[in-house]
Order: structure tokens, then C-alpha cells, then sequence
């Protein structure tokens, strides 16, 4: 009997250690009219970035997303070639990704998509890697 309470109790331990690596989830929500990211992990603040959103006549869509791909360097064949670091696609072609247009970033400048400087792009990119794509939600509201 005390043998298999404590296999039993190892069996639960295991568990809730898995369990709890499943769950590890990663929220990024997107403020339009702040222009700014904020990024937590299982719960807890991990950073606040600024970004750059779609301007007047591209709007970036509101709702709730999880990301459908990753790419570490897209090149939009839609907009001359232009380079997209570290892409996180959420919808129809509109992404979260690294720019060098760092001047613009807390206002409305890109064509839809969600511009992040290129070393925070790749943070995030890195984190979502980690912790999964299913584990990951993308909200962006006003």
C-alpha cells in the first residue's frame, strides 16, 4: 500500500509538472490608440514595447488571433520585396514583425501590419518559439 501512494504521488507530480508546461502561454495585446504592445507571460507583465500600426486607409484588424506562422525573414511580395524580420503572421496576411523604421514607431505608419523594433521583434519571436504558437494569443483593440 505505502509503495503505491507514492508511486502515485510521483504519477500526480510528473502530471501537474507537465501540465503546467502545456498551459505556459504567452498574451500580446495590441493598443491602436496607444500604439504600444504589451506582452505577458503565464500571467505575469513581461514587457511593453511600442509599435506602429496600420495607417489611415490600412487599418489593422481588431480582434482576437493566435498566431498561424512564423517566419525569421519574409520578404512581402506585395510591397516591393520589403523586408519583414522576425514575422509572426495572425491574419491574412498581416503580421507582427521587425522594422528599422524606428522613427515611426508609437503612430499609425505601416500597411496593416503590427511594426515592432527589430530587437524587440526578435524577443518576441524567441518567446512565442518557445512557448508555442497554441500557446500563444494575439488581441489587438483600441
Amino acid at each position: 500500500m505505502r509503495i503505491w501512494m507514492c508511486a502515485f504521488a510521483f504519477l500526480l507530480a510528473v502530471g501537474d509538472a507537465a501540465l503546467s508546461r502545456a498551459l505556459a502561454s504567452v498574451q500580446v495585446q495590441i493598443s491602436l490608440s496607444r500604439q504600444s504592445m504589451n506582452v505577458n507571460v503565464d500571467g505575469a507583465h513581461h514587457a511593453t514595447w511600442a509599435i506602429s500600426s496600420g495607417k489611415q486607409g490600412f487599418g489593422t484588424p481588431s480582434g482576437s488571433y493566435r498566431p498561424q506562422s512564423m517566419n525569421k525573414m519574409h520578404y512581402s511580395r506585395r510591397y516591393n520585396m520589403t523586408p519583414m524580420p522576425h514575422s509572426i503572421f495572425f491574419y491574412h496576411g498581416i503580421a507582427i514583425h521587425g522594422t528599422s523604421d524606428v522613427r515611426n514607431l508609437g503612430r499609425p505608419a505601416s500597411h496593416g501590419c503590427v511594426r515592432l523594433s527589430q530587437q524587440n521583434a526578435r524577443a518576441l519571436f524567441a518567446l512565442i518559439g518557445r512557448h508555442g504558437m497554441k500557446n500563444t494569443s494575439i488581441t489587438v483593440g483600441y
